[in-house]
């Protein structure tokens, strides 16, 4: 019994180690697609497209990713995810009310003026999951991660003043949700006060949902 297990280590080791490079080597052609999909956005980018304006051949993208749809939304997973980890390092460190209400309104801004093009490209993915069945189950799968993130600042928020929250996880989500879409395209549109407004929606929004 044990020569068997011993024998059959080195492979699962093997696969595992393989199984590795592939991610990492998913993870870098993101990487190295997302400008250009933030760009063009959805409807305009193609892989061929991608691999000219990247290191990569069309060939390697093609290797790795089945298709378009597969790289984007790999793509937007990953920069989400990241995302999330980002917001939860805010709700773990706030102190106070303020603190957190401060570190949500501003991190929001923040990551709408470095990222607006990523973000834009969210928006587009989440849209054409209106007409195309194959992006739902990743967009579902991406929203869901963004309400639950929404939920824990706002329980975080209910502990810290020492009430309960005052609403779904869902209406949380959207409220939020809906203040940095508007957001997003106002800035996009060119108006100063895009990100003071965001901030100010935020924490004023945000207090609402406990009781």
């Amino acid at each position: 019994m044990a020569r068997r297990t011993d024998s059959t280590a080195p492979a699962d080791r093997s696969a595992r180690r393989r199984a590795d490079r592939i991610d990492e080597r998913r993870r870098a052609l993101a990487d190295a697609a997302l400008l250009t999909l933030s760009e063009l956005g959805y409807a305009r980018t193609s892989l061929r497209e991608i691999a000219q304006n990247s290191a990569f051949s069309h060939g390697v993208l093609h290797y790795y990713f089945r298709d378009k749809v597969d790289l984007i939304t790999y793509c937007v997973r990953q920069y989400k995810t990241h995302c999330v980890e980002r917001y939860d390092g805010i709700v773990a460190t706030a102190a106070s009310p303020e603190d957190l209400l401060d570190g949500v309104a501003e991190g929001l801004a923040a990551t709408l003026e470095q990222d607006a093009l990523l973000h834009r490209l969210w928006y587009d993915l989440r849209t054409q999951s209106l007409f195309e069945e194959s992006f739902r189950a990743d967009v579902a799968a991406i929203d869901g991660s963004l309400e639950r993130m929404i939920w824990r600042t706002v329980e975080a928020y209910a502990r810290l003043v020492g009430a309960a929250p005052a609403c779904p996880p869902s209406f949380a989500y959207a409220t939020v949700d809906g203040l940095f879409h508007q957001a997003l395209q106002r800035h996009l549109a060119g108006a100063a006060d895009a990100l003071d407004v965001l901030r100010a929606g935020v924490r004023r929004q945000l207090a609402t949902l406990v009781a």
